[in-house]
């Protein structure tokens, strides 16, 4: 099993880089074994919000031991860890769930909206080819990082940039094609991969968002339906923080 650090990690940077949207860039010896895909659980300092607040690890930089958050202000949690600087500490515990399988074959990746940070440290690590869509309401973030590491594509609901539309719009607008997709986004766009990958017979993994409590798989507050019982259970669920977030598209039902 993979280590597991609760520890208090030193904020080294953060920036806003479109509206709401904040990169955070802590010290933490979770970057030792930290996996794309995988999360964290940060901790505000205001007692009266008990609850940690689960968010995707966007990069590992393992030589300084540092990991880069990027993240919405969705509420009162996120909302107080974009007031953070330089040098203030923050309770950490990660890394948490399972992460993307890497596997050497031609790859699209697909990023919906605060989705797509996930992406950057798979997208870095994946070898071979990689065709890489990234689906924006309007205003784009992060995609020069991308840029360094595959063939990017832009998707927007107003068409201001790129591809009117969603991520698969772009794809059959562009003719992409794959041997395994990955995905991150909002529940409607990872239905809509799902059925994509099951039409071609394309191996789909998809990463889930769901409100979670404890972050460890002991509530079971996060779970969502699986084709197959659940060792844990004996139904049929999974456990969205330990046995995803990243799961095979077949083998959740979404």
């Amino acid at each position: 099993m993979t280590d597991r650090f609760y520890e208090d990690a030193i904020i080294i940077r953060q920036e806003e880089i479109a509206t709401d949207i904040y990169s955070m860039w802590l010290h933490t010896e979770i970057a030792r074994f930290a996996k794309p895909g995988q999360f964290v659980a940060l901790y505000c300092l205001d007692g009266s919000r008990l609850l940690p607040r689960p968010i995707s690890i966007c990069e590992i930089d393992r030589a300084d031991c540092a990991i880069r958050l990027v993240y919405r202000i969705a509420g009162k949690g996120t909302a107080e860890f974009c007031g953070y600087h330089t040098g203030e500490q923050l309770r950490v515990l990660g890394p948490l769930g399972n992460g993307y399988p890497k596997k050497s074959r031609p790859a699209l990746l697909l990023g919906g909206g605060i989705g797509i940070p996930p992406l950057l440290q798979l997208a870095k690590e994946l070898e071979g080819e990689k065709n890489i869509v990234l689906g924006f309401r309007d205003e784009r973030f992060l995609v020069e990082e991308f840029e360094k590491h595959g063939n990017v594509y832009i998707a927007t609901e107003d068409g201001s940039f790129g591809t009117r539309g969603n991520v698969l719009d772009a794809v059959a607008a562009l003719g992409l094609d794959a041997q395994i997709v990955y995905a991150c986004g909002p529940l409607p766009m990872l239905r809509a991969v799902k059925e994509f990958g099951a039409a071609r017979g394309i191996e789909c993994w998809i990463s889930l968002e769901e409100r979670m409590a404890c972050g460890v798989g002991a509530c079971l507050g996060c779970v969502c339906k699986s084709t197959k019982k659940d060792a844990h259970t004996h139904v049929n669920n999974k456990r969205i923080c330990t046995e995803g977030p990243v799961f095979r598209a077949k083998e959740v039902e979404i």
